[in-house]
């Protein structure tokens, strides 16, 4: 009865199975019992385990099983100067690390961040993303931050990783001269920037951040309204169309408010002119200037002039009237050929708009 009651004593298991997502450091509850020489240590993957003897770090266990002996434990035996037959219990906190990464951790400026944009001149900015973070030194973790909280979650340091973050954005931003315009499509390598600068900082406090996203950069409303209707103006292109399109779709429209107040400046447009018209108190309008002389008509076309090949000679140009006097008195006749500007060189005369010409020259006399 004794020896089980000494057992009870005695802790002979220690491990740890996190059930949740948020808990960075679980010191396993020992309460105030001592833990058994040989008992055995269980470390998951995604875990490590700290010895904390007498408010000193000991030795450090990544994922393993492992029998607590003087082999496995060289900073503990060196600290209480255990001999090679210790075999008795002993006391020593035993904390529990998280090392897997903790995603979707947010980040943001809580106030506007000043830089000098080449375009625009000084001007505001805010910016939002996310991070992700893990332990890259357990033993530092508990050193610098944890301390002897007996369960740290990842809130408890998120805040102090975002101050960080925030003072490394505001830097880089400042120096990196990229164009407001510009840095939407510059999130990666900036963010990689960011990356590179805070890594040593939180490698301080036994962190690591494994990723890091920027999602958006944002200037105040003031001005994203003034750039809003900067790229209005760049689409609307013609002013002057623009306007007469609005105006013909408020008439088109008159049920809108567009419509009504084109309405009415058409109206006001209307009557103005009306007014002016009928001259000072209503007296009647002046007597309507002299007409203008109509414009002159149009130069008739040019006549049409043909050359006429007889005999391997050509002769001409002639025109049409002196071509129906040559058809009248013989010296033309279907058989001549004839040519123009642009015809596809020459043809029978019958086979050309002088045909009409022949046509109308009469045959000649009965009995001639």
């Amino acid at each position: 009865m004794v020896f089980d009651f000494l057992k009870g004593e005695f802790i002979d298991v220690i491990s740890w199975l996190d059930d949740t997502r948020d808990t960075m450091v679980w010191r396993f509850e020992r309460r105030g019992q001592a833990i058994k020489y040989g008992a055995k240590l269980t470390v998951r993957e995604g875990q490590a385990a700290v010895f904390v003897h007498e408010g000193q770090i000991a030795d450090v266990f990544g994922p393993g099983l492992y029998m607590l002996e003087t082999n496995n434990m060289p900073v503990m035996t060196t600290l209480q100067h255990w001999d090679h037959g210790f075999s008795s219990p002993f006391k020593s906190e035993v904390y529990f690390i998280n090392t897997t990464r903790f995603n979707d951790q947010k980040w943001g400026t809580k106030n506007p961040i000043m830089t000098r944009d080449p375009e625009f001149g000084p001007v505001r900015l805010r910016a939002f993303g996310t991070y992700s973070m893990r332990v890259s030194d357990p033993a530092l973790f508990l050193r610098e931050i944890v301390g002897t909280d007996g369960e740290f979650t990842a809130d408890e340091v998120s805040m102090q990783i975002r101050n960080i973050i925030v003072q490394e954005f505001s830097q880089t931003i400042a120096s990196s001269a990229i164009p407001v315009l510009d840095m939407a499509a510059n999130t990666r390598d900036l963010g990689k920037i960011i990356t590179t600068a805070i890594n040593p900082l939180v490698a301080e406090y036994g962190l690591s951040l494994p990723e890091f996203y920027i999602e958006n950069i944002s200037l105040p409303q003031e001005v994203e309204k003034v750039l809003d209707k900067r790229t209005s103006i760049g689409i609307a292109g013609d002013l002057n169309k623009y306007m007469q399109f609005n105006a013909a779709e408020g008439i088109a429209n008159p049920a809108s408010g567009a419509g009504a107040m084109m309405g009415a400046g058409m109206a006001a447009g209307m009557g103005a002119a009306m007014a002016q018209a009928a001259g000072p108190w209503g007296a009647p309008p002046a007597a309507p200037a002299a007409a203008a002389p109509p414009p002159p008509p149009p130069p008739l076309p040019a006549a049409t002039l043909w050359h006429v090949a007889e005999n391997g000679a050509t002769t001409g140009p002639f025109d049409e009237p002196t071509l129906a006097a040559m058809a009248a008195s013989g010296q033309l006749s279907g058989a001549s050929m004839v040519w123009t500007t642009g015809q596809d060189g020459w043809k029978l005369a019958t086979d050309t708009p002088l045909k009409r010409l022949l046509d109308s020259v009469p045959p000649p006399p009965p009995g001639a």
